[in-house]
């Protein structure tokens, strides 16, 4: 069959968002995460495959990842047809293709706005990224990145933390996941170039969720697609995440309709 040329469907680009991230066969994380996350936020969702992984919400066996030039052929299919401007990034397997991957969507697409979730270690044990090397630079290329402490930790290390994400705020804006602290109170920190916010909820007795990272960050995308400023956008995705937290006692949480 010969290929076809499409036209962009007339939906408006704030409409959609697209998830460039691993299949999770469990559903509460990666790309399927991603996209039930999008649409109960009120954004059509797309998806990316960039791995392949055997695991459930305690499991994680092994994964196999899609060559860049697969990713990118997925994607390029998408935007032949669509206008998608708000990306999130998820697992992926090096810098490399991390790096071709942004560079892609910065050719096809214009002013793309791209969060991306630097994933080193699974919730259920897995470790991708031993090296973070050249990760910071590529970081300066997006609009947001969503680390939680321990990736954080990794990427910037742990003395004099705060001066340091505030001075790598004026390149991109930093949305600090605080899941991992201790405490009864539960708070997240967005980073932006002229201020930081606090995001604080208590902590559920059974709020513990097998891919409530990717939820965060996939609601960040959904928020700012919607047209949302980051600040706004953030509080948002930090009150979905919460309600996502406590729709029930297991690690596989639902996605409903956003309440805010």
């Amino acid at each position: 069959m010969s290929g076809k040329s499409f036209n962009h469907v007339n939906h408006g680009s704030d409409t959609f968002a697209l998830s460039i991230a691993g299949f999770d066969p469990s559903a509460g994380a990666g790309i399927l995460a991603d996209i039930k996350t999008f649409e109960a936020n009120g954004v059509y969702g797309f998806g990316v495959v960039s791995a392949l992984t055997w695991q459930n919400d305690i499991e994680f066996d092994k994964v196999e990842w899609v060559s860049v030039n697969n990713i990118i052929s997925q994607a390029e299919v998408l935007l032949k047809r669509f206008k998608v401007r708000y990306i999130k990034i998820g697992l992926i397997e090096n810098i490399n293709t991390l790096q071709q991957v942004v560079q892609f969507l910065k050719e096809k697409i214009e002013e793309p706005v791209i969060i991306y979730d630097p994933i080193m270690k699974a919730s259920a044990g897995f470790e991708f990224h031993k090296s973070t090397e050249q990760l910071l630079d590529i970081m300066k290329e997006v609009f947001c990145i969503t680390p939680n402490i321990p990736e954080v930790h990794r990427l910037f290390g742990i003395n004099d933390l705060e001066e340091k994400l505030e001075g790598y705020s004026e390149y991109v804006n930093i949305y600090l996941k605080g899941g991992h602290s201790n405490g009864n109170t539960a708070t997240d920190f967005l980073y932006t170039s002229d201020h930081t916010y606090a995001f604080s909820n208590d902590r559920l007795p059974k709020g513990e969720k097998h891919g409530s990272g990717c939820v965060l960050s996939a609601a960040i995308t959904a928020q700012l697609a919607l047209g949302k400023e980051i600040p706004n956008a953030a509080e948002n995705a930090n009150n979905y995440t919460y309600q996502f937290l406590a729709s029930n006692e297991t690690l596989l949480g639902y996605h409903n309709p956003i309440k805010i």
